[in-house]
């Protein structure tokens, strides 16, 4: 079937990050750093590495920094090369070059769903990917290039799913679905936060999706749900009643840092593979251990 080729991302960012204060007070939950990196940075480089070259951040109040970050500082690059510190100097003008960076304000924070409506006007008629800032990915996920790929071989939309157990499906969109190889499923229901025992299987949504444009006609039709919200989760089921949406399942690589241990696990392992700094810090995560458990 086959469709347009994928070059648009939208990365909501417009949340306030509550389980995270006091660091979110003041600055987005998305700037807090994994290791020395902010969150979002990981998401844009992920999306560039898929062959994204467009990308639409959807902000909310006190965001500025988020835009400040992938900006030129040309009073820091000045700074910088005068100390001759030019590998710093590459670092700081890479985030400007990146890709072709959008950011448009979100208005009232109504939800996911609404959220990605935002973009409408800047998606237009062209399919696009949608991005959370809260799920980071390993370096060596091909996750989002996969699933681009089954857009491009089926012209539908893709949603990542993960396996997880029926105790906690329960915090997360979770899908009916038909095998149609060991990674990929057609989606035949999808339903918001089921409880375990009426849950149709232990495949959740994660966050990454790939979308058609008509996923905004979808939304249009959308009732606020709970907290007055327009869940992205009643789109997709909208959508289904007129077009098939598949499912690209994984398990590994995925770092939830909206949950304060996943942050935790996220900064310590990424940390522990850099080359400047792994060996080091292995050796005192050994040293740490070994100490505790004596």
């Amino acid at each position: 079937m086959g469709g347009t080729s994928v070059t648009k991302a939208v990365i909501p960012a417009a949340g306030l990050g509550t389980r995270f204060l006091p660091a979110t007070k003041a600055q987005p939950k998305e700037m807090l750093p994994v290791v020395d990196k902010p969150a979002i940075q990981y998401v844009v480089e992920e999306a560039v590495a898929a062959g994204i070259d467009d990308i639409l951040i959807i902000t909310g109040r006190s965001k500025r920094a988020l835009e400040d970050h992938f900006d030129r500082n040309f009073e820091l690059e000045h700074y910088l090369t005068e100390r001759s510190k030019n590998d710093q100097v590459e670092e700081v003008r890479h985030l400007a070059e990146l890709a072709d960076i959008h950011y448009v304000r979100q208005g009232e924070p109504l939800g996911l769903g609404h959220a990605v409506s935002v973009a409408r006007k800047h998606v237009g008629d062209n399919p696009f990917v949608v991005m959370l800032g809260d799920d980071i990915m390993d370096h060596r996920s091909t996750v989002l290039s996969d699933m681009i790929n089954a857009y491009a071989h089926y012209g539908r939309s893709v949603i990542a799913l993960s396996e997880f157990p029926p105790e906690e499906i329960s915090s997360y969109g979770c899908v009916d679905p038909e095998v149609v190889s060991d990674e990929l499923v057609q989606i035949r229901g999808i339903v918001e936060k089921p409880a375990p025992e009426v849950a149709p299987s232990n495949l959740a949504v994660m966050g990454r999706y790939v979308f058609t444009p008509e996923i905004f006609t979808a939304l249009e039709s959308v009732r606020p749900g709970v907290g007055g919200e327009i869940q992205l989760t009643d789109a997709i089921a909208g959508l289904l009643a007129t077009q098939s949406v598949y499912g690209w399942v994984f398990n590994d690589g995925r770092y939830d840092i909206g949950k304060k241990l996943d942050y935790l696990r996220a900064t310590v392992e990424m940390a522990a593979e850099r080359e400047d700094l792994g060996p080091e810090f292995r050796e005192f995560l050994v040293d740490f251990v070994d100490k505790r458990l004596r």
